[in-house]
Formats: C-alpha cells, sequence, structure tokens
C-alpha cells in the first residue's frame, strides 16, 4: 500500500511539471536582438522583446549589470532596432516604430491611436537624457559625435547630439534612396549608396563643400562600401545588373560579382578582384550578418564572404596587390555573423562548420593561421561583439531560449543578467531533439529535428507532425532558434511533443546549413517545387516508423511553410490528415508581384506555367484534408489575398477549413498575444481533427 502512495505522489509530480508546459510559459523568456557593443567595448546594449513589451537595455564592463533605458510597458507591437553608439560611447542611438506597407501605412496591430512609424531617439549609456530625434531610420553618428545622420524618406537627414531645440534638416539633396551611409574616418566626407531602380551608385558627399560626386558609375548595382583607415581609400562590392532574374527560383551561377577600389583624392576607381566563373560567382547577401559585408583589416587587408567552395566562407585579400584570395574559414560550414576585431588582426565570427545543426563562435587571425574554436559546449551562439572583459553572445540551448552572455576562458558561457530569466520557464520539462536523416522521394538526404514526447514509450504509437521553417533560407536547429520567430516555433514543437505528438521539423532543401548547392536546388520554388519531394520523403519517413500512427499525420508551418504545408493537403491528402497553414504561398505567379513589381505572367508564358504547376492552387481538386488557415490582413511578405482566394476556391470544393484572421497584423506577428492565439488555434485544430 505504502508503494502506491508513494508512486502515486510521484505521477502527481510529473504531472504538475508538464501541466508547466503552457504556451504562454515557453513564449515568457524576453527574446534579445541587437546586441551591439561600444566601440571602447564598456558597454553593450540590446532589444528584450518581453511578451510583447520592447525595451532597450544597456549593461556595462565587466559586471554587466543590466539597467533598462527606454520605459515601455504594454504589448503595442512597437518594434525597436537599429541599435548604435556613438565614437565615444557616451549615447546609445536606436529606432522605434514600424515600417510602411505599399499603401504608407505604418504597421498597427495594436491599432495605437497615434503615429507607429519609425522615429530614432538617444540615450546616455547611463539611462539619462532619452529624447526622440525626428522621424527616420539607420541613425549613424559622425565621428566627432556632435551629429548624427539618418535615412527618412529615402533621403538622409542630419540632427544635433547637443542641441535639443534645433530641428532635423535634409543633409544633402541627391537623387534615389540612400543606403549604406558610411562617415570616413575624420568625419568631412560621407559615402553612401544612391538605389535607383536597375543600377545603384557609389556616391561621396563633401560636408565641407556640401558637393556630391558619383565617382565610378556604371549600369551595375554597388553595395557595402568601407573606407580605409586612412581615409584614403573605398573599396565596395559591385553585383552585375541581372533584369531577368527572379526571386524563389534557383541561381547556381551568373555574370561574376567584384570588389572595387577607388582613390578618394584622385577619383579614380579600378577593379581590385573578381570572383571566378561558375560556383561563387553570385553574391549571396543573406550572410553573414554585419555592420559590412567588406571589412578593411589591418595591413590593408580586405575581409569578404565567397561561395567559391559551396560554402559561404570568408577570404582575405591584399587591398592594394589584390591577387589570389586566401580561405580563412575552411570546413564544411557556413559563416553566419561576422566582426572585426579592434587592432583589426582577427575576426570573430559564428558558424556550423564542425556541428552542421548549431552555431558557435569562432576567431582566425587575418594572416590566416588556423581558425579557433570560442564557445564550447551544445549550445548555439551568435551575434558576437567585443567588450572589455570578453566577447559576449547571445546563446541559446535545446532547453533554452536566447539569452545574453559572457564567453569564458574555457569556451563555457555564464547569463548576463540572469535574475531576469523567468522562473516559471519550463526548462527542466522539455525534451532534447535529436538529428535524423531520410531520403527524399528522389533520394536527395534530407536531415529534421525530431523531438519525441516526454516519457515515450517504444511499443506506442503516437499522433505525429511534420513542420515546415519558413524562408525558405532558413534552419532549423537542435535547440532553440536565433530568429525570434523560429524561437517561437522551436517552441511550439516543443508544446506538441509535450502534449503526445512526435513532431519532426524537416530542413528541406532550398534552405541554408548545407551549402550552396542545398540552398540553391534545381527547380525548387517557383520553378518547379522540388522541395515537396522532401514533404513526401519526411512523410514516409514518419509512416514507416513504428511509434507513428500512420492515420494521425499533420502538418504545419509558416510563410514558405505554409506553402508546403498547402501544397501536402493538396497533392497527398491520402497521407496527411489535416494541416495548420500561416500565411502561406499559394499561387506563385501572384506571390511574384509583390516583389517584382512590373511581373506579367502573360509575358512570361512557359515560366508562368511551371509557377502555377508549383503552386497549391494547381492541386485543389485533390485536396480533401481539413485545414486551419492564421493570416494577417496587412501581411507585406505574404499578400493575404494569397489566403482569400484559396478559401473561395476551397469553398466551391467543399473542402473543410478553419480560418483565423487578425487585422492589422502582419507577417512577423507584432503582438505577443497574436503569438499566443495563433498557437493555440493550432493546437485546439491538430486535437479536434487527430486525438
Amino acid at each position: 500500500m505504502r508503494k502506491i502512495i508513494i508512486l502515486a505522489a510521484v505521477l502527481g509530480c510529473i504531472q504538475i511539471v508538464y501541466a508547466q508546459v503552457t504556451i504562454e510559459n515557453l513564449l515568457s523568456v524576453p527574446f534579445p536582438t541587437e546586441l551591439k557593443s561600444s566601440p571602447d567595448g564598456k558597454h553593450i546594449a540590446w532589444v528584450f522583446n518581453d511578451k510583447g513589451v520592447r525595451n532597450v537595455f544597456i549593461a556595462d564592463a565587466p559586471a554587466f549589470v543590466p539597467r533598462k533605458v527606454t520605459n515601455h510597458t504594454n504589448d503595442d507591437g512597437l518594434e525597436i532596432g537599429s541599435l548604435s553608439f556613438t565614437p565615444d560611447g557616451s549615447k546609445l542611438l536606436f529606432t522605434e516604430g514600424n515600417t510602411l506597407n505599399g499603401a504608407g501605412e505604418a504597421a498597427n496591430p495594436a491599432m495605437l491611436q497615434e503615429k507607429t512609424g519609425q522615429f530614432v531617439w538617444f540615450v546616455n549609456t547611463d539611462g539619462t537624457g532619452l529624447r526622440k530625434i525626428a522621424a527616420g531610420d539607420n541613425a549613424t553618428a559622425a565621428p566627432n559625435n556632435s551629429s548624427v545622420i539618418f535615412i527618412s524618406g529615402n533621403k538622409v537627414w542630419q540632427a544635433s547630439l547637443a542641441d535639443t531645440t534645433k530641428k532635423a534638416e535634409q543633409l544633402f539633396e541627391a537623387r534615389g534612396a540612400m543606403a549604406n551611409l558610411r562617415w570616413s574616418p575624420d568625419g568631412k566626407q560621407l559615402a553612401f549608396i544612391s538605389h535607383r531602380g536597375d543600377h545603384a551608385f557609389l556616391g561621396i558627399f563633401d560636408v565641407e563643400h556640401k558637393a556630391i560626386q558619383y565617382p565610378d558609375p556604371s549600369v551595375d548595382i554597388d553595395i557595402e562600401p568601407v573606407w580605409s583607415p586612412d581615409g584614403k581609400w573605398l573599396a565596395y562590392i559591385r553585383i552585375p545588373n541581372t533584369k531577368d532574374v527572379l526571386p524563389f527560383v534557383e541561381l547556381r551561377s551568373g555574370s561574376p560579382w567584384s570588389i572595387r577600389l577607388l582613390d578618394v583624392e584622385k577619383g579614380q576607381a579600378k577593379e581590385l578582384w573578381k570572383a571566378e566563373e561558375g560556383m561563387g560567382s553570385v553574391l549571396f547577401t543573406d550572410f553573414p550578418v554585419a555592420d559590412n559585408l567588406l571589412l578593411w583589416a589591418a595591413g590593408n587587408q580586405l575581409v569578404f564572404p565567397w561561395e567559391k567552395d559551396g560554402w559561404q566562407h570568408l577570404y582575405a585579400i591584399d587591398a592594394m596587390t589584390g591577387g589570389t584570395p586566401r580561405l580563412l574559414t575552411p570546413g564544411d560550414g557556413e559563416v553566419e555573423n561576422m566582426f572585426l576585431s579592434g587592432d583589426g588582426r582577427s575576426v570573430v565570427y559564428n558558424t556550423n562548420i564542425g556541428d552542421s545543426h548549431r552555431r558557435h563562435i569562432w576567431q582566425v587571425t587575418v594572416s590566416g593561421s588556423a581558425p579557433v574554436q570560442v564557445s564550447k559546449g551544445t549550445g548555439i551562439e551568435w551575434n558576437a561583439v567585443q567588450t572589455q572583459a570578453g566577447v559576449a553572445v547571445i546563446q541559446s540551448t535545446a532547453t533554452t531560449p536566447g539569452w545574453p552572455g559572457l564567453i569564458k576562458t574555457d569556451g563555457t558561457i555564464i547569463k548576463i543578467g540572469a535574475e531576469l530569466f523567468p522562473a516559471a520557464f519550463p526548462a527542466t520539462s522539455l525534451v532534447v531533439p535529436q538529428v535524423v536523416s531520410f531520403p527524399s522521394k528522389d533520394g536527395l538526404l534530407i536531415h529534421g529535428i525530431l523531438f519525441l514526447p516526454p516519457g515515450y514509450q517504444a511499443g506506442k504509437k503516437y499522433p505525429a507532425l511534420l513542420f515546415f521553417h519558413g524562408g525558405s533560407r532558413r534552419q532549423m536547429l537542435t535547440g532553440f532558434h536565433y530568429m525570434d520567430y523560429y524561437s517561437n516555433d522551436y517552441a511550439m514543437n516543443q508544446y506538441y511533443a509535450s502534449k503526445g505528438y512526435i513532431v519532426l521539423a524537416v530542413n528541406y532543401r532550398s534552405g541554408i546549413g548545407y551549402g550552396m548547392q542545398f540552398r540553391e536546388a534545381p527547380h525548387y520554388g517557383a520553378n518547379g517545387g522540388s522541395e515537396y519531394n522532401d514533404v513526401v520523403g519526411a512523410g514516409l519517413y514518419m509512416r514507416a516508423r513504428a511509434d507513428v500512427d500512420s492515420k494521425r499525420l499533420g502538418l504545419w508551418g509558416g510563410s514558405y511553410g505554409g506553402y508546403l504545408t498547402a501544397m501536402g493537403l493538396s497533392r497527398n491528402s491520402d497521407m496527411f490528415a489535416c494541416g495548420v497553414d500561416i500565411h502561406g504561398v499559394h499561387d506563385w505567379n501572384e506571390e511574384m508581384k509583390n516583389w517584382v513589381s512590373n511581373y506579367d505572367p502573360t509575358t512570361r508564358a512557359a515560366f508562368a506555367a511551371t509557377a502555377t504547376a508549383s503552386s497549391p492552387v494547381h492541386f485543389l481538386d485533390g485536396w480533401k484534408s481539413p485545414v486551419l488557415f492564421i493570416h494577417g490582413d496587412d501581411d507585406r511578405n505574404v499578400p493575404f489575398n494569397q489566403t482569400v482566394n484559396l478559401i473561395e476556391k476551397l469553398r466551391k470544393r467543399k473542402v473543410y477549413f478553419e480560418q483565423l484572421i487578425i487585422p492589422d497584423e502582419i507577417h512577423d506577428f507584432l503582438l505577443h498575444k497574436t503569438w499566443v492565439k495563433g498557437y493555440y488555434a493550432g493546437a485546439d485544430f491538430f486535437e479536434r481533427k487527430m486525438k
């Protein structure tokens, strides 16, 4: 009898632990973004999104005790970003507010009765002097710390950092949309890029003489200018104009990109280096994420990314003599973040080299010595910055979301502001997922992240879910993701596991992490939908597992993941019982219009036919399985009409559907309550349709 009582008590404790795995608790940890350090390394700053309440935090070396320097208290949907310190480290610049849609409306899902557009702010690093400067974004302070420039209405503006009564003024008048603002070291000149539709010029503004020059104009696209430390040279990237290249179509090679070098005083430019034909000829700009894709290092060495061997690696070349670039980051894997050390002699970066489904921090000297792994263990580290006390990063694990930390000399990481981490977060109740591999329908090897329910029993059959990430330039990892959207999705997969589902997050082709050839898969997306082979392969893998009830296999995902969910339901309702489609793409020809303003399927008949045949709308007669649609009607990535039009077609075919429509919400949901509501709606739908 005593044993029965003890067993009952133990089971009761287990039930209490598992009951803590709620969607609210899983999303309770403030998500950190925009980790930045001051030039002198004395301060770091970041943004915490705490259940929709976004605030800026600053901490000082070496203790790094966080202090909140903004005062938001509501889940208001107002973003904060573009953090940057002034050169002397005394002030922090940042942007509050949301971007505009095509109608010129700033996102406002909370329906606030005030302007929600973007404004530039600054605050002293001690937390005093918080002040709104003007409408705009992408602020950067002048080298003398006296003023700040920023972009507003695609033009460059300037405001005083000392005189609070002086209004911001447009710095200069020029055609085009301005980007890539780069001060010369002495603050006398400003380099910028003027985007003009099908071409983009490097420009230089002379502050003293208020004069503009375009020293090296062409029909191509210049980006990412970087000054030499002495201010005598400007290096920049030139990408050949490619008028007919469409998004969501493989691009393995093209006219090679190049690095150009400008003698600023003489106004003479030359081609320093040019990529080779074939692999690496097309510049991939999604990563590494950095202040600039070109780093001017010590000894006049230029560091840049290149996919010559099929991986996004870092290379170095002499800025004065050119020559053959030196590979700095060898191995099967990709560099995703990078920064130049203060002395300019080494690059700190994060990568999945040696650990395909995680990210770690590495360091390599520009001279080319062997790279050294800086962070160790089974966590995921990203967004490294240099401080006086060492390298600060954001780290997550399989059971804890991302959090700021400091890398110790042994490679482990100590949390910054650990006292702010929510005590209610159910880390001990979460599972550690495993990497599995399986063949796609056409034989390509595909990897996935598998979540088994807590208390998993080998002889039991479980309902199962396939999850597809968005992007498609993403990769799901064996821990909480470094992007807030996919950190939430990882949390939701943990929630489904806690509810007794086996969940497989599929890293399908056209995603990142496995090299250029996997990312630029033949006939992916609008050019054939070849990644649907991976959907079928994942379905067959799950159905073949002895622990999966093959009649209870569902699909879910957002954006590109919504597209693959809809593809599965339309093409294989015999395999997939139901699905949750969150702002998914349903018609590639309609989606193209969102990214290419002059896209006209009537003038591209052959491609348009392929795009249609690659879309869920092409297979609607086979759609039998129930579906839940979730979509915000101010979505700028996947227009709301994608869901409107599909529902109309399904309604005519008597296909069962449900809908959760969120007024004024965008693609990356801005409101915390939207995430919670959407996730509970999905969980309830699966519960009713599968369990």
